[in-house]
């Protein structure tokens, strides 16, 4: 498929903490750039040290980290740009929001379904091991909820695939669809 015969449009992974979110997202922007495609990276932990450096982990403060990232995102893809987002972003009603802001037609959900006991065994910040010593008290997935999709996003488990394989899994449903939606798959 030719450079030009996509139109910019949002990839936004969720999932939890040490789901592989990020490094998903770095393999996602190595191919799209191999296909000299305009993309970025919105990291959440990158986020969190400039834009979003105010907010903290209640809910509020985790709806408006979603809310920003998406109008960033909204310009980016203004801008002929694809955005990558890699976001925890727990809560449904936030991730509606987010494709109310994006375009329905130019956000791709990709749920990271990692499983809990995989992401606590990674805990590449050490989060799951202070949350136990009840060091962080809103720790997603362990004591604040994480709401998967219901439908229409992908489904993708780095426990079983490596994140090159997901990237291109992700990209190849995203080509399929004529990226104006993902159907319900797993990686």
């Amino acid at each position: 498929m030719a450079a030009t015969a996509w139109r910019p449009f949002t990839i936004w992974l969720t999932g939890l903490s040490g789901a592989g979110k990020s490094t998903v997202a770095e393999q996602l922007e190595r191919r799209l750039r191999e296909q000299d495609r305009a993309c970025y990276v919105l990291d959440g932990d990158v986020l969190r040290n400039g834009l979003s450096r105010d907010l903290g982990f209640d809910r509020a403060d985790r709806s408006e980290q979603v809310r920003r990232v998406a109008y960033v995102a909204r310009m980016l893809n203004e801008a002929g740009v694809i955005a990558i987002v890699a976001l925890v972003s727990p809560y449904r009603a936030d991730r509606a929001l987010a494709r109310e802001i994006i375009a329905a037609d130019a956000m791709h959900e990709v749920w990271v379904s990692t499983p809990l006991h995989v992401c606590q065994a990674r805990d590449p910040k050490g989060l799951y091991r202070r949350a136990s010593a009840g060091q962080v008290p809103a720790m997603t997935g362990v004591t604040d909820p994480y709401e998967p999709p219901l439908e229409g996003a992908l489904q993708i488990d780095t426990a079983g695939h490596d994140a090159m394989a997901c990237a291109d899994r992700i990209l190849d449903a995203i080509a399929v669809s004529g990226h104006g939606g993902i159907s319900d798959d797993r990686c």
